[in-house]
């Protein structure tokens, strides 16, 4: 069996425990692997199924061994990683400095790395690009795994050229790009929830659904991210990658198992018939950019006057896009795609709005509000909402709002897709052929903004966003989210 497949049960045919491996971590010194990855590994090492597991971190900064180690210590620390196992990663770690753009470094770096092999491109995309390529020129050891973080590309063109870069690397089962929504608590909080109840998954289809709206609102403004975010912004920061994984999970046909190939099978056909509502970017889109305010009691500098912010390039800071799903499951029902930072309210959740019912009886009163079904990322959260007869005038009807808590992970979100590469199970990595659709999907919208045809609004640090946000009306009921 290769790596890449499963057994009947569809628990992985190749475990990282049963032998030594070692992660080579490129950008090691930079702000994802500290925030991120360094914890998710933490977590994962103190499970203590990474008995035999070397680190070794690489990176522009001329760090040495004792400061990457205490960065080490340090991520662990924060993420209540502790036991043997996590003492002896940090204290066998080691850091080299390198350009991974240059053979001669990479060269170094691989002849520092034993065994079977995982290397980690915590990297901007130009850079991963180049080093990938640089790699293909001296090859890598038989079995190495790749992981990439996204974004994959800066376009449709580039996410191509770096698949083919990839592939003549190692095989598409070897790659692993990184969406660390994928997480598998996440997953399998949605499949679970469709899936595996009989009272939903028959409603979820354009007969019974009017709109589906994917929300990522924050509160938090750029928080130091400068040098990745002015250069990229929140349409392919947030919507090009995290929201359209989301919008595959609930829009796909029940896969045969969940094993990696079904799986991502059925992600893939609802992304090849996903594009812009109406084939309109300039009616169906949005972009903003937060101004100076007050978020939570606190004042937040505007957007353009924060540290290493280009003004003149224009990067949004909200961006919303609806979309349509061209299957026999969602024809005509409209896909709303947002996200923004310094809003008034934390908001992460998927929510599928119900049409109302075909008639409500006349006796009855105060119907206004839909039925929908909330999925809560972060708290992991079902919610229902449902109008029922309230208290007092037994005809009166108000809306009940019923919440349930999912299970919690065992590991967060990194340490579950690294856990992933480890055990050779690309069930949550992202295939190469999604990673350019979710390109394709995007181009008219970022050409049309480009072009100038949608205005970048702004909007003052929190509130609720630009006055113009795109709403998609029920008919017969209030607006409201």
């Amino acid at each position: 069996m290769t790596t890449s497949q499963s057994n009947a049960a569809g628990h992985p045919a190749d475990r990282g425990d049963c032998h030594p491996q070692t992660l080579l971590l490129l950008g090691a010194s930079g702000d994802l692997a500290d925030r991120l990855l360094l914890p998710g590994l933490g977590r994962l090492v103190a499970t203590g199924d990474r008995p035999n597991l070397t680190l070794l971190g690489s990176g522009v900064d001329d760090w040495d061994d004792e400061r990457w180690r205490r960065r080490v210590a340090d991520a662990f620390a924060a993420a209540g990683a502790t036991g043997p196992r996590v003492k002896e990663v940090v204290r066998t770690t080691c850091y080299l400095p390198a350009d991974v753009t240059k053979e001669e470094d990479l060269r170094r770096l691989l002849s520092n790395c034993h065994d079977q092999l995982v290397i980690f491109f915590a990297l901007p995309p130009a850079i991963t690009a180049k080093a990938a390529a640089a790699l293909t020129r001296i090859g890598v050891p038989p079995g190495t795994r790749l992981m990439l973080e996204k974004p994959f590309g800066t376009d449709a063109v580039s996410a191509r050229s770096l698949n083919e870069v990839l592939a003549r690397l190692v095989p598409e089962e070897q790659v692993y790009r990184i969406d660390h929504f994928l997480g598998k608590s996440t997953v399998m909080n949605i499949l679970g929830l469709r899936f595996a109840n009989r009272i939903f998954e028959p409603m979820l289809t354009s007969t019974h659904v009017a709109c589906v709206d994917i929300v990522f609102d924050e509160t938090l403004g750029l928080a130091g991210r400068a040098g990745y975010y002015d250069g990229a912004g929140a349409l392919i920061d947030m919507v090009q990658s995290h929201l359209l994984q989301v919008l595959a999970l609930i829009a796909m046909d029940a896969p045969p198992t969940l094993a990696a190939r079904d799986l991502r099978g059925r992600k893939a056909q609802v992304l090849r018939a996903t594009r812009v509502w109406a084939d309109d970017p300039a009616t169906w889109s949005r972009r903003g950019r937060y101004a100076a305010g007050e978020v939570n009691g606190k004042r937040l500098l505007g957007y353009a006057d924060e540290s290493g912010v280009d003004p003149n390039r224009g990067t949004e800071t909200f961006a919303e896009v609806v979309l349509c799903v061209d299957t026999w499951r969602w024809a005509g029902v409209p896909f709303r795609l947002r996200t923004g930072k310094g809003l008034a309210a934390r908001r992460k959740e998927a929510v599928v709005t119900f049409k109302q019912p075909p008639r409500v009886p006349s006796g009855l009163i105060g119907y206004d509000q839909p039925d929908r079904l909330r999925i809560g990322f972060g708290p992991d959260r079902l919610g229902l909402d449902v109008n029922i007869n309230g208290p007092g005038n037994p005809l009166e009807l108000g809306q009940a709002h019923l919440v349930a808590d999912f299970g919690p992970g065992g590991l967060p979100p990194y340490g579950e897709v690294l856990r992933g590469a480890f055990d050779g199970d690309p069930t949550l990595s992202v295939r190469g052929d999604t990673a350019e659709d979710c390109w394709r999907i995007i181009a008219p919208v970022l050409e049309c903004w480009r072009a100038g045809a949608v205005p970048l609004r702004e909007y003052p640090a929190g509130s609720w966003g630009p006055e113009d946000s795109l709403l998609i009306p029920v008919p017969g009921v209030a607006t409201g989210g």
